[in-house]
């Protein structure tokens, strides 16, 4: 299978997946913003030139937790989920979407407020708007992690959705002061080898 790769994107969650996994991978690396990724030929890859697609055989997929729930389910013999009798599995689902439906998004703003554009484009109210909004999702992780290593019992899928958008928001300067559990779940996290791995990818 061939990960299409650039540092410090939701491509890592795709390379930490495979570590944990143990699943061979070839990795078709690039930069954020690199001109190669808006030419045509890769366009057609990926149809906003951006990162992580997997190609897998003849299947070719572009969004980061669809990757993640396909390569589980046909590659993953059970690991790493919930079984779906089990009463963590709706609390794996709500995790596993929590991330893009409520972290991410205001990660976006922030990384484009803050570091993609100029500083002459550059919008201080949105940016403080985003930092508050990530401090609320980041508050609701806070309590889901309350007794409890990781969100969903075991080490699943839903850590690395999740647990990605936690470790991208403290790299982003998130005040964790008041979140003590969401600090120590990112030190945990980092100490994985497999998110080590793909962090240095």
């Amino acid at each position: 299978m061939k990960i299409y790769y650039a540092p410090n994107t939701r491509a890592v969650r795709i390379v930490w997946l495979f570590e944990e996994l143990g699943l061979p991978y070839e990795l078709e690396r690039y930069k954020l913003g690199q001109p190669e990724m808006r030419a045509p030929d890769y366009l057609k890859i990926h149809p906003m030139g951006r990162v992580p697609v997997l190609e897998d055989g003849d299947v070719r997929m572009f969004e980061s937790g669809a990757i993640l729930q396909y390569v589980l389910a046909t590659h993953g013999a059970g690991r790493m989920v919930p079984e779906q009798g089990s009463p963590e599995f709706p609390t794996y689902l709500q995790w596993l979407h929590y991330a893009e439906g409520m972290i991410m998004p205001s990660v976006n703003i922030i990384v484009v407020e803050t570091i993609l554009l100029p500083e002459d484009k550059r919008n201080r109210k949105n940016a403080d708007r985003a930092t508050r909004l990530l401090s609320q999702s980041l508050t609701a992780v806070e309590a889901g992690l309350a007794g409890r290593d990781y969100l969903a019992g075991d080490f699943s899928g839903a850590d690395i959705m999740t647990g990605h958008a936690c470790c991208i928001s403290a790299r982003l300067g998130a005040d964790l002061s008041d979140k003590p559990n969401v600090a120590a779940y990112v030190d945990r996290l980092n100490e994985r080898p497999a998110l080590q791995k793909a962090w240095d990818a």
